[in-house]
């Protein structure tokens, strides 16, 4: 009587998981390919080259990187840093980040709800934040920066100022607003001209190398 019980459990142990649950939390890495992980998947590291990188809703990542790709975070999933070079990253509602993001020569937008514990950083590109939360600071060297209205940022912004020769002649004022009830507690570094616009009910720190320009209403 055992041999059949035997053979329908050595049968049972053979079998394939599902997709979803055979490959949850496993790494994936790709070139010349994007990668799509399903809402409500986790997932390991992912990594590509030439592929861009879409986390969707409620799933769960580790680090995210990509050349020559953006990267995209579905609302409400958590990842703990992303990173791409010539590519967005976009954070959707309610994401979030257990360390950092950064990009060079691409933008950076956190949406509503969103919360980066660590640095957001880019070389060129805007970045641009929707009634969202940086733990770290934000830094750029050739990049617009927009401070939505109820955003906080602890530990400041830096604009850097540009040591390659490719930009030399090309350095035009950069546009950084702090809009609405807004809170930027650290100081404001800028190293290159900009053109600093502050809410009158934003909160910031002391400002270094721009004078602020006060405005009223939702929008400079």
């Amino acid at each position: 009587m055992l041999r059949p019980i035997l053979f329908c459990l050595a049968i049972a142990t053979l079998t394939p998981l599902p997709m979803s649950a055979a490959f949850a939390d496993d790494d994936v890495s790709k070139v010349n390919g994007s990668i799509r992980i399903d809402d409500n998947q986790h997932a390991g590291d992912l990594d590509t080259v030439n592929g861009s990188i879409r986390l969707g809703a409620q799933g769960q990542a580790e680090a995210l990187s990509t050349v020559n790709g953006s990267i995209e975070i579905g609302d409400d999933a958590s990842i703990r840093s992303a990173s791409t070079v010539n590519g967005r990253i976009a954070l959707g509602k309610r994401a979030r980040v257990s360390a950092g993001i950064d990009t060079v020569n691409g933008s950076l937008l956190l949406d509503e709800g969103s919360d980066v514990s660590g640095d957001v950083a880019n070389v060129n590109g805007s970045i641009r934040l929707l009634a969202a939360h940086v733990g770290g600071g934000i830094r750029t060297v050739g990049g617009d920066i927009d401070i939505g209205a109820d955003s906080i940022i602890d530990k400041g912004i830096r604009v850097e100022k540009s040591n390659s020769w490719f930009n030399w002649g090309k350095d035009k004022p950069l546009h950084v607003v702090i809009g609405p009830r807004a809170v930027v507690k650290g100081s404001l570094v800028f190293e290159r001209e900009v053109e600093l616009r502050v809410s009158d009910s934003a909160q910031i720190g002391e400002v270094t190398g721009a004078k602020p320009i006060r405005f009223s209403g939702d929008q400079p």
